[in-house]
């Protein structure tokens, strides 16, 4: 967008423009209090207030211009002012053109778990060979993803988007505006069985991108995906197609459609592994063979591992949960090695499971159990039911986050190992930030 006038935003946007204002926008915006001089806020129509009021507060804070819907257009003056009826369906239609104007190659990414972590391991693994740009934290919506495309600047060559899904049709949503060139498909788990109703369910949702795209990426292991793979779909199979063929840490050697790849990798979780093996896939697919260190963060609360003066490890994994993810994340705490100490699980609620949900509560308890936990802090109303008995080891309940950090303080020792993990609205980070304050 940078070097779009005023007319040409407006008509990209199939917006009116009332005033034009010199140059073009940086970026776009919908919150004033995130608003840089020289960006177009977006007047969105909130679930309490319409963002067109701020419209004004935006120009003075420096705003290159405004999109707002015809109720907030009169009397604004300062910068660029354009209208449409819908700025939402406005701010979308920009967002393709950019696309567009960018010509980049675009990946497309989502799945039930390691969707965030696999998005940023395909910008490392990309990033030494051409202009990458990924959206940030979780602009991954119909808002986000928008957002995200019109702040990657021109010369983007890789533009590695993540598709948030919380419905049927929100994935079609957002590869209509991104336009995808590779679709990949992280797995298909009990995520949103409350909107979707079943497994089956999930895998038509995450389906969606595979309708928009010539090359898909996706688990060898899946067969609910099958439905969606049309005849001239390049299907690239992780497990099959990309395989790890050894791991030494941090060294992995993997072969991606017969060639060798070798890389250095800062983690030695199983999970991102496989998650890197699709990263993998989706680098080749655009057309890159990676190779070196991977040079990947994947950001506080993501399995972030923090060692204590008093030997007590912490893996802060408690930016979400589902019963994938949960699986996942102890199969990791069962490769720790505690040197005199435990394996301890603080386990929240995973949100958002529909009628199944006891049953896979009782069923994390139990995989605890398999994975060697020696000690189980339950946290909220589900975890406390079903998690313990199905444990059958040393268990306590918490009833919250705030009940759950002193009950860990409580019985966590020097050396051992303790996993802190449950659904983002549970606020298990508490927990972590209190034994880390010992």
């Amino acid at each position: 967008m940078i070097a779009w006038d005023a007319a040409r935003v407006a008509e990209a946007a199939g917006a009116t423009l009332l005033e034009a204002a010199p140059g073009g926008p940086a970026r776009a915006a919908i919150d004033t209090r995130a608003l840089a001089p020289g960006d177009l806020f977006v007047g969105l129509t909130g679930e309490h207030v319409d963002g067109g009021r701020f419209a004004a507060a935006a120009l003075m804070a420096g705003a290159w211009g405004v999109l707002v819907s015809p109720a907030f257009a009169s009397g604004l003056s300062g910068g660029a002012v354009l209208v449409a009826d819908d700025p939402l369906a406005a701010l979308q239609r920009l967002a393709t053109a950019w696309r567009r104007e960018l010509g980049a190659a675009v990946i497309g990414v989502t799945g039930s778990v390691g969707k965030t972590s696999t998005k940023q391991l395909i910008a490392a693994l990309v990033s030494p060979w051409r202009r990458v740009a990924a959206n940030p934290a979780n602009f991954n919506t119909e808002i986000g993803l928008p957002l995200a495309v019109l702040a990657a600047p021109a010369g983007t060559e890789v533009l590695v988007l993540e598709m948030g899904m919380r419905g049927f049709g929100q994935i079609d949503e957002l590869a209509r505006i991104a336009e995808p060139d590779v679709g990949v498909i992280t797995n298909v788990g009990p995520v949103h069985l409350e909107l979707v109703g079943s497994l089956e369910g999930v895998a038509a949702a995450k389906g969606e991108l595979l309708a928009h795209v010539p090359v898909a990426v996706i688990p060898g292991d899946e067969p609910l995906l099958e439905p969606y793979l049309r005849p001239e779909l390049d299907v690239v199979r992780v497990g099959a197609d990309v395989v790890l063929e050894a791991f030494d840490p941090p060294h992995a050697s993997i072969r991606a459609r017969e060639l060798p790849v070798a890389l250095a990798v800062p983690f030695t979780a199983r999970h991102q592994l496989r998650n890197l093996l699709t990263a993998v896939g989706a680098a080749q697919a655009v057309g890159v063979e990676p190779s070196g260190v991977v040079d990947v963060s994947f950001g506080p609360l993501r399995g972030e591992r923090v060692e204590l003066p008093s030997g007590v490890v912490i893996i802060n994994d408690c930016y979400n949960a589902n019963p994938l993810s949960m699986r996942a994340a102890l199969d990791d705490l069962a490769t720790q090695a505690p040197t005199g100490g435990r394996r301890v699980a603080v386990l929240g609620d995973m949100l958002e499971l529909g009628a199944g949900e006891a049953a896979e509560h009782e069923s994390v308890g139990a995989y605890a159990a398999s994975a060697g936990v020696d000690v189980l802090v339950a946290v909220g109303p589900l975890s406390a039911a079903a998690m313990p008995g199905a444990f059958g080891g040393a268990s306590f309940v918490a009833s919250d986050a705030g009940e759950a950090a002193a009950v860990a303080s409580s019985v966590v020792r020097p050396g051992d190992t303790v996993l802190v993990k449950a659904s983002r609205g549970i606020g298990l980070e508490t927990v972590a930030e209190a034994l880390a304050r010992g």
